[in-house]
């Protein structure tokens, strides 16, 4: 139930590139990334370009935010209610529990499930073998900060083109 908090910068730039990468009008579902779909509601407020966006968490401290809000359990990663059609979000943005193979693997079904083709993994540095094996996904040159120093390295991966994260 602990969460690793993403700085404000980089909750900011990671909320902006889902936003351009979505387009106008367009569908975000942020997975496990709490801080960023705070910053996503907060940036939808000041801009013309509207977006939508799910939270899909385990913590159901979320569940204020209502029906934006989704429990979700990786343990079980196709456990989604019937609302979230396959392949009906612009773009995912993932932030993985925890740093193993069972775990990257099991959010990837998830992922898979929900893009419409982008993919945003924000995981760490040691996972990137396994990120590229699974989905394709190449590290960016972006450094993702939290607010409590960890112990881990942490790195974005995309399979597109981004000019924020590059």
């Amino acid at each position: 139930m602990s969460q690793f908090w993403s700085s404000e910068d980089t909750a900011i730039r990671l909320a902006e590139e889902v936003m351009q990468q979505a387009g106008e009008h367009g569908r975000i579902a942020c997975i496990s990334a709490p801080s960023v779909y705070q910053k996503l509601k907060q940036l939808e407020s000041t801009r013309s370009d509207s977006v939508s966006a799910v939270l899909l968490e385990f913590d159901r401290r979320f569940a204020a935010y209502g029906e934006e809000f989704v429990f979700y359990d990786y343990n079980n990663p196709l456990c989604l209610p019937e609302g979230l059609l396959p392949q009906s979000f612009d773009i995912v943005i993932a932030d993985p529990p925890y740093l193993s193979e069972e775990c990257l693997s099991k959010v990837l079904l998830t992922i898979k499930y929900l893009t419409k083709g982008k993919i945003l993994l924000c995981t760490g540095a040691i996972m990137e073998e396994l990120a590229g094996k699974l989905m394709d996904l190449k590290i960016c040159s972006f450094l993702p900060k939290h607010n409590h120093n960890l112990a881990n390295e942490f790195r974005c991966y995309v399979n597109y083109e981004s000019s924020l994260l590059s």
